[in-house]
């Protein structure tokens, strides 16, 4: 009878036990989900209110009515910027430079990682080293400008794309993924006659999916969102056709404090530059680029090569 007692105790206390750290498990998942929340806010809000803003009237964003909801419902921003042809020819060539940019660095990171892994590779420690140097020391703006400008790049789209091209960081990304795909496959393919090349298409790519994707929209990003270069390299006029859509949107920030004979003469804006064009020209420079990470998302996976090689 005392064994019985002791038996429906033992597991009463185990069951109020598990209902204590069932509870304390939920209060967990509500202050996470809540923290989690409150940072999608956070990211969220800013863009909803430039949304706002490129939808109402000029007057509504004088008097600071606007928050999170137009006010004033107004398309004439979006109206204007679309037929721009200066702003539209900007968006269509950043399409084109980011993507551009983008397989040009995804194809030099993959080049220079992938020998990076062979450890009878000539030299090898000297050019980790070299790579890691860059990583560490530049030269600084002022001898990139005479480098280009002796190089005949400045005023040209090179200035945007060769500077910018690779990055050690990911470099160094890309090699650490290659180290860690078995040598089983590059040997078993080594045997089947593959030599490096055929190694590098047939099997450290289609595994490296993932890293190639997630260095892919590093560099998308980065070359859609800069603008530095082409505000510094693009200085003649005839190079106004290779500007960004983000030094674009540069110089509209910078005009809406000219006047409208200023942005008139200047071919941009007939009427002036107004509030909400600012923040619709935000939106359209903005959104493109936002499109791309549902795509890519699939790709942000760890362990693709886990059960390649059976144990």
């Amino acid at each position: 009878m005392s064994t019985i007692t002791h038996v429906e105790t033992t597991n009463g206390k185990k069951l109020r036990d598990g209902m204590i750290k069932s509870r304390k498990t939920r209060v967990g998942d509500v202050i996470i989900a809540l923290f989690i929340f409150i940072t999608m806010l956070l990211c969220l809000l800013p863009m909803v209110h430039v949304l706002a803003c490129s939808l109402s009237s000029a007057d509504a964003l004088v008097r600071n009515d606007v928050f999170l909801w137009p006010k004033g419902w107004n398309i004439e921003a979006y109206k204007t910027v679309l037929t721009t042809q200066k702003y539209v020819w900007s968006l269509e060539w950043t399409a084109i430079l980011t993507v551009a940019c983008t397989l040009l660095s995804i194809t030099l990171t993959v080049c220079c990682a992938y020998p990076l892994i062979y450890e009878n590779l000539r030299g090898g420690k000297f050019i980790n080293f070299i790579i890691l140097f860059t990583m560490y020391f530049s030269a600084g703006t002022i001898p990139n400008y005479i480098l280009l400008n002796n190089l005949g790049f400045l005023n040209t789209p090179w200035c945007m794309i060769l500077p910018n091209c690779i990055s050690v960081f990911n470099v160094i990304i890309m090699r650490s993924f290659f180290f860690g795909v078995p040598d089983s496959l590059r040997e078993a393919a080594e045997i089947d006659g593959a030599g490096p090349i055929r190694v590098l298409i047939k099997v450290y790519l289609p595994l490296s999916l993932p890293v190639i994707a997630t260095l892919s929209l590093f560099y998308a990003v980065g070359r859609w969102n800069g603008f530095s270069d082409a505000l510094m390299y693009l200085k003649s006029s005839k190079a106004e056709k290779y500007y960004p859509i983000q030094l674009m949107l540069y110089n509209v920030i910078k005009n809406s404090t000219q006047t409208t004979e200023q942005v008139a003469q200047e071919g941009f804006f007939d009427n002036g530059v107004s509030k909400t064009i600012q923040m619709a020209t935000v939106m359209f420079a903005t959104v493109p680029i936002l499109v791309v990470y549902p795509w890519l998302q699939r790709y942000f996976v760890t362990g693709v090569t886990i059960g390649a090689v059976k144990g």
